[in-house]
């Protein structure tokens, strides 16, 4: 079921303006705080944008930047678990305790720190985002890594001269490739969470582009005055995108343990 919902809204978000085109970069100021009607399904917004059009645009803009920065956070986590659990001794615990510290700061701090001093980007809030979530899936693949290093296969590598590094590369990271699509698909869900956070804030996405936090943060205050419609259908989006990928790992990490088990 989440995954129908991913594939959903990813049509939404990247088929849907080739369909329901609208202009979002014109104020029209006759048009603002319009109630969803024919001309426009989901209403306007305070400068008169049509709603459903930035649902679409802020839906590209979320996704996207939740998918890259999901992404780079469980490549960067797999690189340093792997590392990490294959190395052992005190390179595995001084790496380990990098991450124990790193978790015991909210990423959500780190973030809107990050955020208000330097205004980042797109491509910079993708790059902070991943660095700031790479710490759980590090520790998914140490553990997945402490148990496949002493594996036949890895042994017999080793025995006949095979480098650390092909050993890792050729045997470790194949074998935890579950673990790994697991953590992706938690981690794209909490991207996005993330990215609406500080975008709600202000010190995300910046205007003119907008993602849905963005537009929360935006209709917030006309909501106040029974314009509804500017905070629920973005509000709705992130509880359901989020609990989409989520289910989506929940359905595979069931999978991937049945096919353990078998």
């Amino acid at each position: 079921m989440g995954l129908v919902f991913v594939v959903l809204f990813f049509l939404f978000c990247f088929i849907g303006p080739l369909v329901y085109s609208t202009d979002q970069t014109h104020t029209l100021l006759d048009q603002v705080n319009q109630s969803p009607s024919g001309a426009h399904w989901l209403g306007t917004d305070a400068v008169g944008h049509d709603e459903l059009g930035r649902l679409m645009y802020g839906g590209k803009v979320s996704l996207i930047v939740g998918l890259a920065a999901g992404v780079l956070a469980t490549v960067i986590g797999t690189l340093w678990g792997a590392t990490a659990g294959y190395a052992g001794g005190w390179i595995d615990a001084f790496m380990m305790r990098v991450v124990d510290a790193g978790i015991a700061i909210p990423a959500l701090f780190i973030l809107l720190v990050v955020s208000a001093i330097t205004t980042p980007g797109l491509s910079g809030l993708v790059v902070i985002l991943g660095l700031v979530s790479w710490l759980v899936p590090s520790r998914l693949v140490r553990a997945e890594t402490l148990t496949l290093k002493n594996r036949d296969y890895v042994l017999t590598l080793r025995a006949i001269g095979g480098t650390h590094g092909r050993a890792i590369l050729r045997h470790i990271l194949p074998n935890s490739v579950s673990t790994v699509i697991v953590a992706a698909t938690f981690q794209i869900a909490d991207a996005i969470l993330l990215v609406a956070y500080v975008s709600y804030l202000g010190l995300g996405v910046q205007p003119p582009q907008t993602d849905w936090g963005g537009m929360l943060s935006a209709g917030l205050t006309a909501a106040y005055s029974g314009y509804w419609w500017l905070i629920l259908p973005p509000g709705l989006a992130i509880i359901v995108v989020v609990w989409a990928f989520n289910a989506i790992g929940d359905g595979l990490r069931d999978a991937f343990d049945v096919r353990g088990r078998g």
